[in-house]
């Protein structure tokens, strides 16, 4: 064999080691969160009529099937989404508030990397773009208000997701300090009727949806994904008391500029 055709060979093959190396790193940051369970198409009721006033009035949704992610996006997750494709678009959107003191995703020595005992935690400090982008750049994208509600709540109308027994430390992260969030498997006994788990508390998860009265009606406008409107936000974060962890909970008074991130704020996929 000529130099020039074993030079090429050899080049050929660092570039597929170095191909298969990459892959392995997203697959491992990525873990278990690429797994997604399928909600069945049907009715729920969405809702609440003994709630606040912005659970009101009670109402059934018909929903077509959907898959949506077992577990929050974590800062492992997103520190590879990162690396690929950086904190803000082109047109200066911000995804990731890099610089808040809060963040749990760091530049190191060349890339992203998640704090250290912080890597399987939900990532926080992602705007609603950031949260829409990396779910997009997944072949994922943001669940809609009613589809959250409905992966949490079943069909049965229960109050919490695993069921109308109020929290406790062994279901969900609540009433902690600030920043004291949780590994988002810590909690399988806080499941949903269909085996999502952290629905309730350790991060509030944002939601493609515009944040509007009910009833939900998909075509009223509350689906337009420009930029514009306040988003939902539903579950509850680490820091929240026990009233806002219900399935219905809408964070009427939680602060959720869609533009930055927030330090109680993550979000996971649907398909």
């Amino acid at each position: 064999m000529d130099a020039p055709k074993a030079i090429f060979k050899s080049l050929l093959f660092l570039q597929v080691i170095a191909f298969l190396l990459v892959a392995c790193a997203v697959v491992h940051a990525q873990g278990p969160g690429t797994s997604m369970i399928t909600i069945s198409a049907g009715p729920f009721i969405m809702g609440n009529n003994s709630g606040p006033e912005d659970e009101r009035p009670a109402h059934t949704v018909e929903l077509p099937s959907f898959t949506i992610d077992r577990i929050p996006v974590t800062n492992a997750q997103f520190a590879v989404f990162l690396d690929a494709v950086g904190p803000e678009s082109p047109a200066g959107r911000r995804f990731y508030d890099v610089d808040d003191e809060d963040a749990r995703i760091h530049w190191d020595e060349g890339g992203w990397l998640a704090d250290q005992g912080f890597a399987d935690h939900p990532v926080m400090e992602v705007s609603w773009f950031g949260a829409r982008r990396y779910c997009g750049w997944a072949g994922k994208r943001l669940p809609t208000e009613a589809e959250w509600e409905k992966a949490a709540r079943g069909t049965d109308g229960r109050k919490f997701p695993w069921g109308n027994s109020p929290p406790d430390s062994r279901k969900a992260q609540f009433e902690a300090e600030y920043n004291e969030s949780a590994p988002v498997t810590s909690f399988p006994e806080g499941a949903s009727p269909y085996g999502v788990l952290d629905l309730s508390g350790n991060a509030w998860e944002r939601v493609s949806s515009i944040y509007l009265p009910y009833p939900y009606d998909p075509s009223d406008g509350r689906e337009d994904l420009r930029a514009g409107p306040v988003r939902g936000t539903r579950g509850g974060g680490h820091d929240s008391p026990p009233e806002e962890l219900t399935t219905t909970h809408r964070g009427e008074d939680l602060s959720r500029n869609y533009r930055g991130g927030h330090h109680n704020i993550g979000f996971r996929c649907a398909r």
